[in-house]
Parts: C-alpha cells; sequence; structure tokens
C-alpha cells in the first residue's frame, strides 16, 4: 500500500458489521467510541458521529451515517465529525446515505434511534463537562413536543417559560411533574408520559413519584399548589413565543438542479427518474431537506465539490442553521428521496443497483482510495433465510361464497379449496386466537378473469359481512397469483382452475367469442404443482401442452378417464406427495398412473398434442418481507403523500390514527378505534391510493394482498412485525389514557378519575347554569368580605371567615370549570374551543393572584403598599370570569385529562419570579373586561346582597 494512503481510523475498526446503532463523539477532532450507557445523550458543545447499520436484500446491509452539531460546537468540530463521515463511508463501501443533523432540528429518523427522546445536556468535551457521579442534582424544565418521535428541550427554570400550547416536564430531585397545556394535543401529553418515565428510570433509579398537572386548574390542588410554588406561585401564563429553534422552513415546491463545475442550474420538467444522469451529481431542494444524488460514475473531486455547494446553497437561503443536508448514492437511494419524484420505475436509469452492491462497490472504493483513505474491514454479506410466516390457528369454522348474479351463493364443503379464475369468491374463517374471544379472518379473492361488476359485488357483500361482525374480521383483498400464506394454508389443497362458474363471466366470454375454458369431464387438462409446504403449496391449472412441463416440479395430466401424475427430475418428495393428494380431490378413487420425466407413455405425449421441449428452471416465490410503516395526508394540491415511521413500535399505533403498513408482501391499513366512522369507510380507498403511489415508486405489485385491521383485533400475521404486547391492545381510552393506564395502573387512573368532579349531564346540562350561578354568589360574597377598604387585623378564630370563605369560592369555582370541560376529551381542538380553553386559564390565573396576593411575597420582594391595590385586580378577574362562564352555557370545552396523587411537596429552591407575570396578561384580560361590561347571564341566583363592586357587576346580569 502507498504511503499516502491513510490507514483505517482505529476507531472505525469492526464497524457496521452487526445491525443496530454505534455512535462515536468527536474529540480533539478525533472520534471516540460512545458507550451505550450515555447513547442517547449529546452535549450542545460537541459532534457526534451515529452509524444505523440494517440489514438489507440479500443479506447485504443498508448504512445511515448521521453526523450530529450541537448548536455550541466549534466549526472546527463541526468539520471534523464531516470528514470522519466521509472516512467512515469509505469503509463501508461508498454507499452509505449521510445525513447532517442540527441540534433541535434533526430528522424523525434520527430521533427514531433514542425512543422516547434524544436528551441535549449543556457543556461538552471542550469546556471540561463533569461526569454524572460528580454533577449535584440540577431542578430541569422541559418542553416536549411530538407525538411519535419526541423533541426534548431544555427552557429556563420560570413560569415564564410556560404557554397554553404545550406540554412541559419538570424535573425536581424526588418529584417529576407533567404540565399539560390546555391546547396541548392529546397525543403529545401521551409521549411526554414515556419521557417521565424515561427521566425517572434513568435519574432517579425509578424510584421518584410523578405528578400530573393540568392547565387552568387552580393550586388547591396538592400536585398543582406543590408545582406552582416551585414556579413562583399561580399565575397567568405568556403566549407562546416562536424561539429559533420552532422555526420551520415553508413549505416549497420541490425543486431540482443539476451541479456542474460547483456551479448550479435548474433542471425543468416534471421529477421523473430520467432526470438524473450517472455521470453527475444533483441537488434536490425540499425546503426542510436538501438531498444531494451522486451519480455512480462521477469523480470525487465531483463529489466534493457537490456538498460544498450544498452548503453555500442553505446559507444562501438563510437555512443554515435548520436545514438537513442528506447525500444519496445512485442505486441506494432511501425511500424519503424516492417519494419527492413522480415515478422512480425500478432499474431505468440506474442499471447495476446489484451492480453497485458487487463490482460497483469496489469502484466507489477506488474512487476513495485515491484520495488517501483505506478501505480495510470492509463488511462481508451474510445469507438470509426467510422463515415461515405467521399462519392463523387451525381447527376453526370455514364458510365459503361465490358470487353470482349480484348475490353470493354458498360454495359446498367438498369444494372448499377449488378457485376458479373467472370468479369472485369470499371466505369467512372464524377461530380462537389465545385467550381472545373468536376472531375472524374474511378475505376476498378475485380471479383474473372475473368481471368488474362481480369485483364489485364481492368487496360490498364482505363488508356487509364484516359490520355484521361490528368490524372486528380482517378483512382482505387477495388477488388470484398473490396469495398470501395465510390464505393458502385454510385450503389443502388450493386448486385454481380455468373457467368460471358466474353468469357473468359467460356472458363476458360469449360476447368477446372466446372459448369457455371450464374444466369438464371430457377435456384434458394438466395442472402444475407448486411449493413445497403447507403455506405455498397451490395448485394451477396450465394450457395442456407440453412446453408447460417443468423438470423442477411435478404435474398432473387429465385425459379423459385417466390422471396422469407426472414427476420431473428436480421434484421433491414433498411436490410428489401433495400431487397424489390433488389427484384425489380432484377425482375421487381415480388410480393414478405415474410418468416418470424421459420415460412417458405414447398416450401421455398424445393428450398433451405431442412432444416438445420445456424448461428445467426453477421459478422462486419467496418474498423477503421488508416492513415499513407510514402514515398519510393530502397535500394542498390533493396529492397522496406519505411520511415513513422509523424504527417503529406498537407504541406508534395511536388509536386516533389510520396507519399503513407496507412489508412488501402484503399491505395492512391498521385503524385506530377513536377513528371517526367516515374515515373508517375509506379504508379500502386509502389502501389503493398507497398501493398505487408505491407501485410507481418502489415497484410494489399493483396485485398485493390488502388488508384491513383494526385496533383490538390485530391477527397474528400483522403482530409478528411488532415485540407485540397483547395487553396494551386491550385498554380502552384514548392515547393519554392508555398512556396512563399502562404507565400507572388501570386501578390507579380509575382513583384519579375518581377525585375529580363528576360529569354534567348531557341531556339538556341543566345543572351546569345553576352550579355557574352558585359559584359566582359565592365568589360575590367572598370579594365583599375581602374588598373592606380598612380590614381590621384577623385574629385566630372571629376573622378565619374570608380566608375560608375565599377557599370555599375557589373550590366551587373549580368544580363548575371542572363540570363544563369533562364532557369528552378530543385530539384536536376547534380555534373557538381553544381560545375558551385559554380564557379560561387566564381566568383562574388572575382571580387567585387577586385572592392570594401571599402566595407571590414568598419568592419575591415586598412591593409598596397602594391605594387600594387588590381592587382593580379583583374587578379584572370578576370580569374575565363572568365572561367566560356566561361562554361556557354555549359552548364547552372537550378536553381534561386525569391528575396523578402522589407524595410531599420536595425541597427545590425556586427560580426568580417574573416581575410582570404575577398581574393579568393585558392580552388576554382586556377581551374578558370588555365582554363582562355587557354580560347578562348566570347571576340571577348569585347571593344579592355583596360589595359595593359586587353589586354594580350583578346589575348588568339579569338573565338566566
Amino acid at each position: 500500500m502507498s504511503s499516502s494512503v491513510k490507514l483505517l481510523d482505529p476507531a472505525f475498526q469492526g464497524a457496521g458489521q452487526k445491525p443496530g446503532i454505534e455512535i462515536w463523539r468527536i474529540e480533539n477532532f478525533q472520534p471516540v467510541p460512545l458507550p451505550m450507557s450515555n447513547y442517547g445523550e449529546f452535549y450542545m458543545g460537541d459532534s457526534y458521529i451515529v452509524l444505523q447499520t440494517t440489514p438489507g436484500k440479500g443479506g447485504s446491509n443498508l448504512y445511515d451515517i448521521h453526523f450530529w452539531i450541537g448548536k455550541d460546537t466549534s466549526q472546527d468540530e463541526a468539520l471534523a465529525a464531516a470528514i470522519k463521515t466521509v472516512e467512515l463511508d469509505a469503509v463501508l463501501g461508498g454507499r452509505a446515505v449521510q445525513h447532517r443533523e442540527l441540534q433541535g432540528h434533526e430528522s424523525d429518523k434520527f430521533l427514531s434511534y433514542f425512543k422516547p427522546c434524544i436528551i441535549p445536556l449543556e457543556g461538552g468535551i471542550a469546556s471540561g463537562f463533569k461526569k454524572p457521579e460528580e454533577e449535584e442534582f440540577e431542578t430541569r424544565l422541559y418542553v416536549c413536543r411530538g407525538k411519535r418521535v419526541v423533541k426534548l428541550k431544555q427552557v429556563p427554570f420560570a413560569r415564564s417559560s410556560l404557554n397554553h400550547d404545550d406540554v412541559f416536564i419538570l424535573d425536581t430531585r424526588n418529584k417529576i411533574y407533567q404540565f399539560n397545556g390546555v391546547n396541548s394535543n392529546i397525543q403529545e401529553r401521551a409521549k411526554a408520559l414515556e419521557v417521565v418515565q424515561f427521566l425517572k428510570e434513568k435519574y432517579h433509579d425509578g424510584t421518584c413519584s410523578v405528578a400530573i398537572v393540568e392547565d387552568g386548574e387552580l393550586y388547591t390542588r396538592s400536585n398543582s399548589g406543590e408545582f406552582w410554588v416551585l414556579l413562583g406561585g399561580f399565575a397567568p401564563l405568556n403566549k407562546k413565543a416562536t424561539a429559533e429553534d420552532d422555526v420551520i422552513p415553508e413549505t416549497t415546491s420541490t425543486k431540482l438542479y443539476s451541479i456542474t463545475d460547483g456551479e448550479m442550474k435548474p433542471v425543468e420538467g416534471e421529477l421523473s427518474k430520467g432526470l438524473l444522469g450517472n455521470n453527475k451529481c444533483y441537488l434536490l431542494d425540499c425546503g426542510a431537506e436538501v438531498f444531494v444524488w451522486v451519480g455512480r460514475a462521477t469523480q470525487v473531486e465531483d463529489r466534493k465539490a457537490a456538498s460544498r455547494v450544498a452548503e453555500d446553497f442553505v446559507t444562501g437561503e438563510n437555512r443554515a442553521k435548520i436545514a438537513r443536508i442528506t447525500r444519496v448514492i445512485q442505486g441506494y437511494e432511501n425511500n424519503s428521496f424516492k417519494s419527492k419524484f413522480d415515478s422512480w420505475p425500478e432499474g431505468s436509469t440506474a442499471p447495476g443497483g446489484e451492480e453497485i452492491k458487487g463490482k460497483g462497490k469496489g469502484k466507489v472504493a477506488a474512487f476513495l482510495k485515491q484520495q488517501g483513505v483505506g478501505v480495510k474491514g470492509t463488511i462481508k454479506s451474510v445469507q438470509v433465510v426467510e422463515e415461515v410466516p405467521a399462519l392463523l390457528e387451525d381447527g376453526g369454522k370455514m364458510e365459503v361464497w361465490y358470487i353470482n348474479d349480484g348475490a353470493k351463493l354458498p360454495l359446498p364443503e367438498a369444494d372448499f379449496g377449488k378457485f376458479y379464475s373467472g370468479d369472485c369468491y369470499i371466505v369467512l374463517y372464524s377461530y380462537h386466537s389465545g385467550e381472545r374471544k373468536e376472531d375472524y379472518f374474511l378475505c376476498c379473492w378475485i380471479g383474473k378473469d372475473s368481471i368488474e361488476e362481480d369485483q364489485k359485488t364481492a368487496y360490498q357483500l364482505a363488508t356487509k359481512i364484516s359490520n355484521s361482525y361490528k368490524g372486528r374480521p380482517v378483512q382482505g383483498r387477495v388477488f388470484e397469483g398473490k396469495e398470501p400464506p395465510q390464505f393458502i394454508t385454510l385450503f389443502q389443497p388450493m386448486v385454481v382452475l380455468k373457467g368460471g362458474l358466474s353468469a357473468g363471466y359467460k356472458k363476458s366470454i360469449a360476447d368477446k367469442g372466446l372459448t369457455d375454458e371450464t374444466n369438464k369431464a371430457d377435456r384434458v387438462a394438466l395442472f402444475r404443482i407448486s411449493g413445497t409446504s403447507t403455506h405455498n403449496n397451490k395448485v394451477l391449472q396450465v394450457d395442456a401442452v407440453a412446453t408447460s412441463l417443468n423438470s423442477a416440479e411435478c404435474f398432473l395430466l387429465k385425459s379423459g378417464s385417466s390422471i396422469y401424475l407426472w414427476h420431473g427430475n428436480q421434484r421433491t418428495r414433498k411436490q410428489e406427495q401433495l400431487a397424489a393428494k390433488v389427484a384425489a380431490f380432484l377425482e375421487p378413487g381415480v388410480s393414478l398412473k405415474r410418468a416418470r420425466e424421459g420415460k412417458e407413455s405414447n398416450a401421455f405425449w398424445l393428450a398433451l398434442g405431442g412432444k416438445k421441449s420445456y424448461t428445467s428452471e426453477i421459478e422462486s416465490s419467496e418474498t423477503i418481507r421488508d416492513p415499513h410503516l407510514f402514515t398519510f395526508s393530502l397535500n394542498k394540491k390533493g396529492k397522496f403523500d406519505v411520511e415513513e415511521v422509523y424504527n417503529f413500535s406498537q407504541d406508534d399505533l395511536l388509536t386516533e390514527d389510520i396507519l399503513i403498513l407496507d412489508t412488501r408482501a402484503e399491505v395492512f391499513v391498521w385503524v385506530g378505534q377513536c377513528v371517526d366512522v367516515k374515515e373508517k369507510e375509506n379504508v379500502f380507498k386509502i389502501g389503493q391510493e398507497y398501493i398505487d403511489r408505491a407501485s410507481s415508486l418502489y415497484g410494489l405489485s399493483p396485485k398485493v394482498p390488502l388488508y384491513k385491521v383494526t385496533e383490538g383485533n390485530e391477527p397474528c400475521f400483522f403482530t409478528t412485525f411488532f415485540s407485540w404486547d397483547p395487553n396494551r391492545a386491550t385498554v380502552h381510552g384514548n392515547s393519554y389514557q392508555k398512556k396512563l393506564a399502562l404507565l400507572f395502573g388501570p386501578s390507579q387512573v380509575e382513583e384519579m378519575e375518581a377525585m375529580l368532579p363528576k360529569q354534567e349531564k348531557t341531556t339538556g346540562n341543566q345543572g351546569a347554569p345553576t352550579q355557574r350561578a352558585s359559584a359566582l354568589a359565592a365568589l360575590t360574597s367572598a370579594f365583599n368580605k375581602s374588598s373592606s377598604k380598612s380590614p381590621p387585623p384577623e385574629k385566630s378564630t372571629a376573622n378565619q371567615g374570608g380566608p375560608t370563605q375565599r377557599a370555599s369560592a375557589l373550590a366551587a369555582l373549580t368544580n363548575a370549570f371542572k363540570s363544563a370541560t369533562r364532557k369528552s376529551s378530543t385530539l384536536e381542538r376547534t380555534p373557538s374551543n381553544q381560545s375558551g380553553s385559554t380564557q379560561r386559564a387566564a381566568a383562574l390565573a388572575a382571580l387567585a393572584a387577586s385572592f392570594n396576593p401571599s402566595a407571590e411575597t414568598k419568592t419575591s420582594a415586598p412591593k409598596p403598599v397602594r391605594s387600594n391595590p387588590g381592587g382593580s385586580q379583583r374587578a379584572a378577574a370578576i370580569a374575565a370570569l363572568s365572561a367566560v362562564l356566561t361562554a361556557e352555557k354555549k359552548k364547552q370545552s372537550p378536553d381534561v385529562s386525569p391528575s396523578i396523587s402522589t407524595s410531599s411537596t420536595p425541597a427545590v429552591t425556586s427560580p426568580p419570579t417574573d416581575a410582570d407575570s404575577s398581574e393579568v396578561n393585558p392580552s388576554e384580560a382586556d377581551d374578558s373586561v370588555g365582554v363582562a361590561k355587557t354580560n347578562k347571564e348566570d347571576l340571577s341566583e348569585a347571593n344579592p346582597s355583596g360589595a359595593d363592586g359586587s353589586q354594580e357587576v350583578a346589575k348588568t346580569n339579569k338573565e338566566d
């Protein structure tokens, strides 16, 4: 080896040989392996290299290399990470997909490696960070965003960091609090619970307490009180402020540029694979992500120049701190890149996908070797053997119907397993799976020659059957020739015959002037026996000519009253046994005449029309399953878009969603229990749109089996792609309620819900006005007592009425608010509901501040006494409250979440209290005051004998 060739960096020795992730931190510009115990912790002052190795087709591995750049890392360290990423790619044969990950703007794929989240930490190797055992526990406040992959961000430990739209986690020494903003997403709340549990296990050895605090909940409840004391007191929250990390690049139309001599030139025309030349590099601008596509025939200098162009491009577009850059090599494009194109046919402009895996790998390595990079330690491929797929339990009950004249007719049990190519069938299989009640497999089988009318009838009648079982059956659609193992196994044997029984098929044949090939006793018929196992052995009627034979298989030839069993020289013993079983199924009691290849009788060849040459090639029908989970949406142009859920698990099956699981051998559309009824009706349409899209992009067969699977009724051949816990599937409720039950136990959740006020009756909601009026009456009386101009000093017994009365008012008011908010829990809120929730939270905070000025004096310096300082504050609170409570009669907010009662308040130093946070936020209070002036409801039942201020309010409220 030349002395100019750099040897492989010792840190990369053996990298990529096993599936999973490997991480290196850049220390003094060199990669240093990170201990697995620190995986997921990223210091903001450092840069890291993360390698993900995934088994690919044919036993070869696929690689993704991410270099993560902390917001405080030096430019030199970031450059070192980029250079070392190129070196690692060379070790792996130059075919890895490279990703630049910026702190706060990481890709979903990167975040999916570290579930439930990555933990960004202050400091870095250059600043001499302390080891965990050297650090004192620091109370931290985090904002938690994302419903499948979480972006956890540490924010200042101050009340001003909170808002109504997000979920926050306060991690103290003895207790972890989760604060749910009133407008926060239910799925984000559920994901935050996973983070809470993760922090509890990682930093508290699983021993600390956990508390849930709801936005707008008064601090009369212990958990809420503890939480607000830690943050300096209960007060209105600021509106959500947009930080640099929150900026998302605007969605722009995808644009393609060619890169020549370091210059970018737009490429015109609709995006297609044919636009990419293998001797060029291209830049694909997608807004939040910029791809660099590298043709396999490009020079190394061209590749380096393309990377520099991409860096300059995002800098010039003011996206340097937010846009991700991903580099892909021709033949190894990821699905994210392919999905940006209108079509991506297999092998059209990138011949040699396999060549790149072999010879091409050497070419890439040679290119890099010229640049002084050694390629020792490259990876050897391991042959992958497909396992037997999960099959349905046997011993169940079978019902089969065929479609004729717009109806389903029962098939005699003796004919179960016979399918005509011109017909459509409905199969219902009932069976018991484990400890569950009876399960159902409902499937339409569509013959390749069947008419469209029969196909539609089969789908409609199958849906009716499914509805009669309350949607529990796994409902499938299977095309002839694409039968999945679960279907084939039900029929031993399964025989596909030419022709059909349907009147519609026979009419179609007659109209076209074609011969009806339906099998009859006086006709010659040839059957091919394929497969060697119960999940793949299928019998297919083929043309009765010698050219249909194959030395690797067995055949049955029916001629008059004779049946010949012909077995090729390369057939297996199992095929021969299956052939005998099929003969008995087709013609019971008929004796077989054996015909071995090379020793056939003249009568055999005469029945086939004479001896002719035939093939001996072995056809492989096995499909390597490669599961991918997707969410879907329609973009602004109405185009069907999908987004992959990387490194998916059962937790990603959120009950409010519909998801698509594509295994490349079948497509499942999973439907959560909380999905809208109208959406459930479009499941097969959604599945077909996905198949159409995937067929053009990934070469997925248009005839792939399609299944509808409902939550709680998942079959074994679906759950096999997950680490499945059957107990999770039986928990009811929305995503947040399910997660609460799973983490804290159903009994504790019931306990928590019992602590909350009972839900108002939905029939007319007559109790709500009275409850609100009573709350206002108590409030008016309490304000009367507390608004005296010169209150005498309170004594131990005589003057306890004021605080007690105020506490009663707060409690009554809390009940009124709770009953109005507990009607239902929904995933998303309308803008009007969101504003109502925010208004309630602001009103409660203003009220608490006016009642309890002492809560703030505990943590802030005493303020000079003003003349009647609480009067205006109390007036604002009562006005805001009147407006909110009146509005609650007309419209109720649907969302509330249970809270967890735990132990006593930990001793934690409170953060500095913001000077203006103790007063009502003008942006939230002004509207309330304005509404209150014209408010004329809900106070007719209030106590009329209040103070002057309260009487003035009552005078303008004379309804209800």
